[in-house]
């Protein structure tokens, strides 16, 4: 038996030449098994990684086709982003024939590692992820693979792992918005970023600064924050804006640290965007329920999400080889409104 084979309950029944009735039993529990046989089964199937598949469970013996399950874990509902990239997950794999089984991490390494088993043990066709915060081993997406599973991230792709991904253009989208900042006459704009080192945050933040080296602005080190909620952005952004060299403008990671922010900044007796710009990255429902409404960079996360399943499917499909490494960039918009100044001229590409 391979050891990247999953273990079967055949298996386990040949090793201790019982049927597989019997490790069925006593994998639940039955008292038609006795004690210690029963002990010794379910320490060899925890050893060797046995995991029940309950899916399969339920459709033995029937003729109907396998159920076709899509696994995708979010970090965390509540942003409109992660959302919208649900729901073109479900609109794509709907019209295909496929379920989803939507899980959360929490932004905890330890309920991401749970999830990707839980996959495994149902034996989905494929696994669409974006890693949590805390995650800096990848292990568990290494034993999907392994196990010949397709994995596709998302939004915060894993550089420890060769699979599929699917992102928006932060470079360019970070790089656009920096740029019309500094055009519409900002020379001190002041940086919130994602904490932890990950590839989305690296690319925003290089998109940021690269904006500013073209237009001949140095990138100030004092103006770079660790600051990617609103929680953090109205704790921190107070100090900020009572300092003699304040920033004149804000480049935020996302919508929900730009707001935070902005509402700091009405709140000192600051005009949003007379005194100071702000600018967000998402353009989530959020964006247009403030006032001014945010200026802010639209992620398109139904396509992301679309993209997605589009890979997994696929390769469920074999109409594409599961171990072709599959790389798609969607392409970001700038959009602007109240929280900015205006641009001296129109953009051309109608922000």
């Amino acid at each position: 038996m391979s050891e990247l084979q999953p273990t079967t309950m055949k298996d386990i029944a040949e090793h201790f030449g019982v049927s597989i009735a019997t490790v069925s039993r006593a994998l639940n529990g039955s008292d038609r098994v006795n004690e210690e046989k029963r002990r010794m089964i379910c320490d060899y199937a925890h050893k060797h990684n046995f995991y029940p598949n309950d899916i399969a469970k339920s459709l033995r013996n029937s003729r109907r086709q396998p159920i076709k399950m899509i696994g995708v874990i979010v970090p965390e509902f509540a942003h409109y982003y992660f959302s919208s990239i649900l729901n073109g997950i479900e609109a794509a794999a709907s019209k295909r024939g496929y379920r989803l089984i939507a899980t959360t991490s929490r932004e905890l390494y330890e309920r991401e590692v749970q999830l990707c088993q839980m996959f495994e043990a149902h034996q989905v066709c494929g696994v669409i992820v974006s890693q949590s915060k805390q995650t800096t081993s990848y292990e568990h997406f290494q034993s999907l693979i392994d196990r010949g599973i397709p994995l596709v991230f998302y939004d915060r792709i894993c550089s420890g792992v060769d699979a599929s991904l699917v992102v928006c253009d932060d470079y360019q989208g970070a790089f656009s918005a920096t740029s019309y900042l500094v055009k519409t006459g900002c020379k001190r704009i002041a940086y919130y970023g994602m904490k932890g080192k990950t590839v989305l945050g690296r690319n925003r933040y290089n998109g940021y600064r690269d904006a500013l080296v073209q237009a001949g602005l140095a990138a100030d080190p004092s103006l770079v924050f660790e600051c990617d909620n609103r929680e953090d952005a109205e704790r921190i952004t107070p100090d900020i804006l009572r300092r003699d060299d304040r920033p004149d403008a804000f480049f935020c990671v996302n919508d929900d640290t730009a707001i935070g922010t902005m509402y700091v900044a009405k709140h000192m007796g600051l005009r949003v965007p007379e005194d100071v710009s702000v600018c967000g990255f998402t353009n989530g429902q959020r964006a247009i329920a403030c006032d001014p409404q945010l200026t802010t960079v639209e992620q398109r996360g139904a396509k992301v999400g679309e993209e997605a399943a589009t890979i997994i499917m696929d390769k469920a499909e074999g109409l594409s080889p599961k171990d072709k490494i599959e790389k798609r960039v969607v392409r970001t918009r700038l959009v602007v409104r109240g929280s900015t100044r205006p641009h001296p001229q129109p953009l051309p590409y109608g922000g």
